[in-house]
């Protein structure tokens, strides 16, 4: 990654995108601007063999990465709900700015996560039928095909 000046950016650089953290990277503490490196940690070893090994420097880099793409995605939804006068980016919007950027072949997968995510939300009852359930087993597991066979 590089500023403007084409200087490479680092967690401690100060710099952070534009939108990341709600605002700009000035003063922003890193911990506001990266999503924290054990959460990153984690999701890099589900990708690697049991012994493999992440160096730390991959993943602060994943990090920076994670970071700059969030910015991207929310900074065309949030041009477009400006556009429309709205306030609030919802995950429709997100999934619009994603398809926009270029990023299609991760649409349709999101659309049925949303889509499960929000029937299960809907459940505000907390009933806990069969099917309810298995929803939020697909939920906790981030695998729609999991539970729904491909769908």
């Amino acid at each position: 990654m590089a500023d403007a000046s084409g200087a490479p950016l680092s967690p401690d650089s100060g710099h952070s995108g534009d939108h990341v953290g709600g605002g700009g990277g000035g003063g922003a503490r890193e911990q506001d601007r990266f999503l924290p490196i054990a959460n990153i940690g984690r999701i890099m070893r589900k990708a690697v063999p049991e012994n493999g090994k992440i160096a730390k420097d991959a993943k602060e880099s994943v990090q920076e990465c994670v970071s700059e793409f969030i910015s991207f995605i929310t900074s065309e939804a949030s041009d477009k709900c400006a556009r429309e006068k709205r306030k609030t980016i919802n995950g429709d919007d997100l999934l619009w700015a994603m398809a926009t950027l270029g990023f299609e072949d991760y649409v349709e997968p999101l659309k049925l996560y949303l889509r499960l995510y929000r029937e299960a939300e809907g459940d505000s009852k907390g009933s806990r039928s069969a099917e309810q359930s298995g929803k939020r087993d697909v939920l906790a597991n981030g695998d729609p095909t999991a539970t729904y066979g491909g769908m």
